[in-house]
């Protein structure tokens, strides 16, 4: 037996959980806490990293004074984080600016002048694109991607970037200001897109670095997600109640450790993910990618296989969008103001608790109303920063119950948008049941929901809001040697609960989610006419 102190680091907040594990997984404690995310008008979606190691210091000195004897006894440190952030820190490991957060949208205009010259194909120079699919098996056609967030960083705010020494993401910023180690996890050099493709010695291409404009003194070294990469600084061993001689694992990406966490390990496993982000990933044993559906098989915790991935920039954050704006002006005595993705307490009547409620009431189809999770803007299957959520065909009958579930409805047909491009492409094969992870599969009803609207069987593991912080503290167990590798990794994850699809449903989802699809390209010149301004500005 081993005992495991797990970080999960989220969009609004981080996750603190103490397990052990021996034949299974078993949460001792846990501790949460929020930090802020600045959503600014041109488009910037910033965080302060200073925020992220406040909480982390604070939810880790609380386990610690709950679990004396464990925290003496850590077989290793290890971590689940949002993935494409962009952060430049220092010789010391201090970040020189805000992270630029994955919603983050601003470089469009840098993006355009090193990768949109002509001859270009969907605003992408040809030739340099060729390059990057060549090298790297991806393509930064997104203005999301950290690529641009560096250059615009570069050109924006070049004092900063003059005292920048590494560029990380956000576990990595931590693992630095920890350890003093500038180290990036596979996964996270893969994000940057501009890792070596099928390179068995992992490293970064020198000619996609140039053909991009990036400095190569800027890049970390790399690892993988069950390497030990430095033990606690004294400083920072006594700031959070922990022994120096604690080791710090690399852990991994939220993308890639929640399958992981959720046990859908072996090939042809999906999982769904709903916390304030959502996707759909499959394990797929081969490198493949859809630049029409901006979706590729990204490099995971484990360095033998890809995860097929489908992204959805505002899943759950479209229910805390509802209970600010649809619930908590009329219903606040039945709710917290506590993130979507902390789970439910006995004390308080939790969001998904009173949302599932309401939304059972409501039939299936809402009525005929529709909602569009586009909050900011959207990643696959199609790339638009321009796009925004609605509701479409609300009538005289519509009443909030409806508008409620909607929501949710929506968030599911994406979903179901996302596994039809999964099995449209021949070296994926979606599994028949899905296991699903997040915030969001804490509702039964939410669940139900989405098995009715992919047609297919549903399968939540225990505490599905922990999952990413499983699958971190699963890569300790690897790197101990207490499991072989991360495709073992599902031994020790258990269902707790199944839903299966009602056929009695199956028509009015389907033309639904017919509507649902039609939706951006029926309205795609309205939102660039309302949402171009904003967007320069």
């Amino acid at each position: 037996m081993i005992n495991v102190l797990a970080y999960d680091f989220g969009t609004t907040g981080v996750k603190t959980c103490l397990f052990t594990i021996s034949d299974g997984v078993v949460k001792v404690d846990s501790a949460s806490q929020n930090y802020g995310l600045h959503i600014l008008p041109n488009g910037g979606a910033e965080q302060d990293p200073d925020d992220w190691w406040d909480a982390l210091v604070a939810t880790t000195r609380q386990i610690v004074e709950r679990n004396p004897e464990r925290a003496k006894s850590l077989a290793g440190i290890s971590f689940c984080a949002q993935m494409q952030s962009m952060v430049m820190v220092d010789a010391e490991g201090r970040a020189v600016h805000r992270s630029m957060n994955y919603m983050d949208q601003r470089a469009t205009a840098e993006m355009k002048s090193i990768f949109g010259k002509f001859p270009t194909f969907a605003g992408i120079n040809i030739f340099k694109a060729a390059t990057c699919l060549r090298r790297t098996g991806i393509v930064p056609a997104s203005v999301k991607d950290p690529v641009w967030k560096y250059h615009w960083l570069r050109l924006n705010r070049p004092e900063e970037f003059a005292r920048g020494h590494k560029w990380l993401d956000v576990k990595e910023t931590i693992i630095a200001r920890m350890t003093g180690e500038f180290v990036m996890s596979r996964d996270s050099a893969f994000s940057t897109m501009l890792l070596v493709k099928n390179s068995p010695t992992p490293q970064f291409d020198p000619v996609v670095m140039r053909t991009l404009q990036i400095d190569p003194k800027h890049m970390p070294k790399i690892v993988e997600s069950t390497d030990i990469v430095g033990k606690l600084r004294p400083e920072q061993a006594e700031e959070l109640g922990l022994s120096p001689d604690t080791p710090v694992y690399a852990g991994g990406g939220d993308a890639s450790l929640i399958g992981v966490g959720a046990g859908a390990v072996k090939a042809g496993d999906t999982h769904v993910y709903m916390g304030t982000s959502g996707w759909v990933s499959t394990v797929t044993d081969k490198y493949t990618v859809d630049l029409t559906a901006m979706m590729a098989a990204i490099v995971g915790a484990n360095p033998a296989a890809f995860n097929y991935f489908s992204e959805l920039e505002t899943a759950g954050k479209c229910l805390e969008w509802v209970r600010d704006h649809l619930a908590l002006d009329e219903i606040n005595v039945f709710l917290d103001q506590r993130h979507v993705a902390q789970g439910t307490n006995a004390a308080h009547a939790s969001l998904y608790d009173y949302l599932s409620k309401v939304i059972a009431t409501a039939e299936p189809g809402s009525g005929g109303v529709l909602f569009t999770p586009w909050l900011h803007g959207n990643r696959s299957p199609f790339e638009d920063p321009l796009v925004r959520a609605a509701f479409f065909n609300i009538s005289l009958e519509t009443g909030k119950t409806e508008m409620l579930r909607a929501v949710v409805e929506g968030v599911c047909f994406h979903m179901r948008w996302f596994i039809e491009a999964h099995e449209r492409n021949r070296h994926v094969h979606p599994s028949a049941r899905v296991r699903f992870a997040g915030g969001g599969a804490l509702s039964d009803t939410t669940a139900q929901i989405l098995a009715d609207v992919l047609q297919r069987g549903i399968d939540v593991v225990d505490t599905p809001q922990d999952a990413g912080a499983v699958g971190a503290a699963l890569l300790v167990a690897i790197g101990t040697g207490l499991i072989e590798s991360v495709d073992s990794a599902d031994q020790l994850v258990e269902v707790a609960q199944s839903f299966e699809p009602n056929p009695d449903n199956a028509a009015v989802y389907d033309r639904q989610f017919e509507a649902f699809v039609g939706l951006y390209k029926a309205n795609r010149k309205i939102y660039r006419m309302l949402n171009a301004e904003k967007a320069l500005s």
